[in-house]
């Protein structure tokens, strides 16, 4: 059974977005973790780059499959999580502790778009 956090919001490509403020801290979920396996790889855009809500902003490899990372959230890269440069298991270890890049949301309100604890429960079937 995965870990699925309150308070956080969830894409149905298996992101979620931490907001805090005007940044949102942007992971893939356990569920997506358990299901790629050993992550071995982690492409991040470069800091200043645009990301926008429902496009690639990357991609994620694992012993088994490769998978797009999709934003969440539309906005600016301000950091990326350079620990995954050297250890990309960590997103494997603790998926939302080890998040993948912050934006500066453009758009707020774009999370009402997206799902929440219990209905992303609900779209995993667990």
């Amino acid at each position: 059974m995965s870990t699925i956090l309150e308070g956080l919001y969830y894409a149905e490509s298996h992101e979620y977005v931490k907001v805090e403020g005007e940044f949102g801290y942007v992971g893939i979920t356990d569920y997506a973790q358990h299901e790629l396996g050993n992550v071995v790889y982690v492409d991040m855009p470069e800091v200043d780059d645009e990301v926008t809500a429902g496009e690639n902003f990357g991609a994620v490899e694992s012993v088994k499959a490769a998978s797009d990372l999709i934003s969440p959230v539309s906005g600016t890269v301000v950091e990326v999580n350079e620990a995954l440069n050297d250890n990309p298991e960590l997103v494997n270890s603790d998926p939302y502790a080890n998040w993948i890049i912050k934006v500066q949301l453009s758009d707020p309100a774009e999370v009402e778009n997206l799902m929440d604890a219990a209905a992303y429960k609900a779209a995993i079937g667990e």
